[in-house]
């Protein structure tokens, strides 16, 4: 689904929806004030309060990373939204493809273990039993089944909490206060123009909690993308971000195709993408999360462009993790 224009400010139709967006709010607050499953291990939410994505998945791996480079032993736990397995189960990439599990815990199963669960409870549970020291909550801020002992807000800083309204009249999942007052510290990742406006924007509602700012910058792993003729396609929350990273990097985009959220990659349309991409002399490439939707026959086709997520100031979240770790 992309974003409607109206997100970003309180004109006629926010104006419209706003009834709907307040029982959207009401249903939010009933579900989150479930009691959860309290874990003997500590359980790290990587949450948003936005719809769509704000940069969750690049936040978990950073974590991992961080985690992991402590000796801890680490296990992600998902929804495995697309996936049609119910589970708890743990990812296994040689055997579950994209259409079992979701592609982010696909992905994210080259960084840590990951048990895909509808029922997170179930989920936290079996990683417990696992053997994992810490988990990590993938997409989990309105989830209420386990009990938090780290709550991040990941927020896109050039979007911001848009018109600050809830589904469908704005972007919101739930009010702004209501979601940061189950948070710990706030992630906003984007440029630092972005970061300026966003600061100037939100710090009141964010304040007191910590503010960390992040950029997510492009691994080019191996490939000059200067003056690379490409047909991009991608299906994230936000496609608009990745083929300007790409221009960000010097490539010259023939066409861009911006794909639903998640949306399927069926045969027609890749073959149609690289034919077009061949008939121009163009390279085509994707997100490393479209990547492991790809079917089998079209992997070695498309290139792919990862991106990882620096901190510009980690320190709050270095403190945070310490502490936890204890």
């Amino acid at each position: 689904m992309r974003a409607p224009n109206f997100w970003q400010h309180r004109g006629p139709w926010a104006q419209m929806l706003r009834p709907l967006g307040a029982m959207t709010a009401m249903l939010t607050a009933r579900r989150v004030a479930r009691a959860g499953l309290r874990l003997d291990i500590p359980v790290i939410c990587v949450g948003n309060i936005n719809a769509g994505g704000t940069g969750k998945t690049p936040t978990v791996i950073a974590l991992v990373e961080a985690l992991t480079a402590r000796g801890i032993a680490v296990l992600i736990v998902s929804r495995g939204y697309g996936g049609r397995l119910v589970g708890p189960v743990l990812v296994d990439p040689s055997l579950h493809s994209a259409a079992d599990v979701g592609d982010e815990p696909l992905l994210l199963s080259a960084f840590a273990p990951v048990i895909v669960a509808k029922d997170r409870a179930a989920g936290g549970r079996l990683a417990q039993d696992s053997g994992a020291q810490v988990i990590v909550l993938d997409d989990g801020l309105q989830n209420p089944s386990l009990e938090k002992d780290l709550s991040i807000v990941v927020v896109d800083a050039s979007a911001g909490f848009g018109n600050g309204l809830c589904l469908p009249a704005g972007p919101l999942r739930e009010p702004i206060d209501a979601g940061l007052k189950r948070a710990d510290m706030v992630l906003s990742i984007g440029d630092a123009p972005a970061q300026v406006d966003f600061s100037a924007r939100w710090a009141s509602q964010i304040a007191p909690r910590p503010h960390i700012t992040g950029a997510l910058e492009p691994l080019p792993m191996g490939v000059d993308w200067h003056s690379a003729r490409v047909i991009a396609f991608a299906g994230i929350g936000r496609p608009e971000k990745f083929f300007a990273t790409l221009r960000g990097l010097g490539a010259i985009l023939i066409r861009a195709e911006a794909l639903g959220d998640h949306a399927a990659l069926p045969d027609p349309l890749l073959t149609r993408l690289l034919a077009e991409a061949r008939l121009a002399g163009a390279d085509l490439v994707t997100t490393e999360k479209d990547a492991v939707r790809l079917p089998k026959r079209f992997r070695a086709e498309v290139l792919t462009l990862p991106v990882r997520l620096r901190l510009t100031n980690s320190a709050p979240l270095d403190a945070a993790l310490d502490s936890l770790l204890l």
